[in-house]
């Protein structure tokens, strides 16, 4: 039995990744922070672990505190994207809450298998948050300009947020097929966005202020478009019926024990009560059935009841997202770098060596993929990390947080293990299975190898069985391929075509190191469309 079959992969030894506040109700850390904790005089106290959604996790904290107060419960209440709660869920060790309150019912669908839905506590129509400047040109505020208008008429810059990722992003593509539904202009629609599609909605708020990529309008949950006005902005929101509303649903995950569903119960009784429903309305937010409860004309919004339209199928969100990749060519890549000891040799003509050479061009080809892509990038040798023969060097983010966080430099910084040999066919397998199981709809997933020699892990699978393997896990329904970058003379290109065959992927060789750079942007360029 080789050593593939005996490694656990183990999770990394940090915490959830956060995104935006952490909100603690009274600590630092999800692990060590402290808690609220209910009265004194109780024999002991049932510790609740919430996960909320940034935009109503404060909200959630405020509510527990008066739980709390009340009863015998503690509750911990973390700001957690909700991508992360779901990408934690699905990994082996990672942290697993009692209560999750995502933004949407598709999120926990897709997050947590067997959940079919938790009950709403609140809601946000997605609307097309427009400028001032904007909202006039189009005859506001004399009448509300419809989404038909503000996609068709030309002169403004439009944005989205990644559909993939952030529901408000999906929601805005079912809304869009409503308001252009001949195929050619919605295609030609999301064309338009596709320039200006980013991360989160955060990253479109960013670009209002930008002097030199201004935008005029994107899709957002109405709250995130009270909250920026309530703080001074003038957005004019446009609605579409038939977009779906987010509806925060609070689901007690599985796991969560009796004393723990019960506090549950409280928190979540808590919120759909009228103190509850009073403080979301502060925050932006409407009541589960689309009621407003505060004046929305000083807002930008609207105070009408937007009842919620039913969700769509999961079959048609996968349909919308799969059309929305080939447009956007959004991509969802681990790329594994060989950093065994012939990386080491120096390029004649070029006093470089093979690693500098291929370090500089990933670095450099980071730039072809969109913003909204995510890229993890992992260095593969033998034994790299005690019995494993890979470590991951970048987690899995999107490319413009990456490049943000100077991921560029650390690229560039790779060197090879003067001792190690090749393990490529480990390495790929767990890259395989890990891309398998966190698949995701809207995007390109790929698992991309930049290797210059061949698999000299003999203790490690063999090639029949590694190909048998991908040969099973490759799964039509969600295509993960293989993309395969041989560099240097001593590269085995039948051995690269013989792994990425089972996930239809493809080869690229690039026998003069010299010309890496020139192979690796062809390669990403046919991948993504660029």
């Amino acid at each position: 039995m080789g050593r593939h079959s005996s490694r656990a992969r183990r999770s990394p030894p940090r915490a959830w990744v956060i995104a935006g506040v952490l909100v603690l109700l009274g600590g630092a850390a999800w692990a060590t922070g402290a808690v609220v904790r209910g009265r004194s005089g109780c024999d002991r106290h049932v510790v609740v672990r919430v996960a909320a959604a940034p935009a109503v996790a404060p909200v959630v904290a405020q509510v527990a505190r008066r739980v709390a107060q009340s009863g015998c419960a503690a509750f911990e209440v973390n700001a957690v994207d909700p991508p992360a709660v779901a990408q934690s869920l699905t990994r082996p060790g990672g942290v697993r809450p009692d209560v999750w309150i995502a933004e949407s019912a598709w999120q926990l669908r897709r997050g947590v298998s067997g959940v079919a839905g938790g009950s709403s506590i609140a809601s946000s129509p997605v609307v097309f948050a427009l400028t001032a400047q904007a909202a006039a040109g189009l005859g506001w505020p004399q009448r509300a300009p419809g989404w038909a208008e503000v996609l068709t008429v030309p002169g403004l810059t439009l944005g989205l947020p990644d559909p993939g990722r952030d529901p408000a992003g999906l929601s805005a593509l079912i809304g869009i097929r409503a308001a252009v539904p001949a195929p050619d202009g919605y295609a030609a629609a999301l064309r338009r966005l596709s320039p200006n599609a980013l991360p989160a909605t955060g990253d479109l708020f960013a670009r209002l202020g930008d002097p030199a990529q201004p935008l005029s309008g994107f899709p957002v949950p109405e709250n995130a478009l009270v909250r920026h006005n309530d703080r001074g902005g003038r957005l004019v929101a446009s609605y579409q019926p038939e977009a779906p509303a987010l509806d925060y649903p609070f689901a007690v995950l599985g796991g969560a024990g009796e004393d723990q569903r019960a506090a549950a119960g409280q928190l979540r009784s808590a919120l759909l009560g009228l103190d509850g429903q009073n403080a979301l309305a502060e925050a932006g937010f409407r009541t589960p059935d689309g009621r407003y409860l505060r004046d929305g004309a000083t807002l930008g919004v609207s105070s009408r009841t937007q009842p919620p339209p039913p969700a769509p199928a999961d079959a048609d969100v996968d349909a919308l997202l799969g059309q929305w990749a080939r447009i956007n060519s959004s991509s969802r890549a681990r790329v594994l770098i060989d950093v065994s000891g012939s990386m080491n040799a120096v390029v004649p003509g070029t006093g470089r060596t093979r690693m500098q050479l291929t370090t500089d061009a990933a670095a450099r080809a980071l730039g072809l993929f969109q913003p909204t892509s995510e890229i993890a990038v992992w260095e593969f040798a033998t034994r790299l990390d005690d019995d494993r023969d890979y470590r991951e060097l970048l987690p899995l983010r999107p490319v413009s947080e990456q490049l943000a966080a100077g991921a560029a430099d650390r690229l560039r910084a790779i060197e090879p293990t003067p001792d190690g040999a090749t393990g490529l066919y480990d390495t790929v397998l767990a890259a395989y299975r890990l891309a398998s199981a966190e698949w995701q709809p809207g995007r390109l997933n790929l698992v991309i190898v930049l290797t210059d020699g061949r698999n000299d892990d003999a203790e490690g699978i063999g090639r029949d069985a590694l190909v048998a393997e991908l040969a099973r896990l490759a799964d039509p329904a969600r295509p993960v391929a293989i993309v395969g970058i041989g560099i240097g003379p001593d590269v085995d290109v039948t051995e690269l075509a013989a792994i990425a065959a089972p996930t239809s992927g493809q080869v690229f060789a690039a026998p003069d190191p010299t010309r890496i750079t020139d192979v690796f942007y062809t390669a990403l360029a046919r991948l993504t469309g660029a």
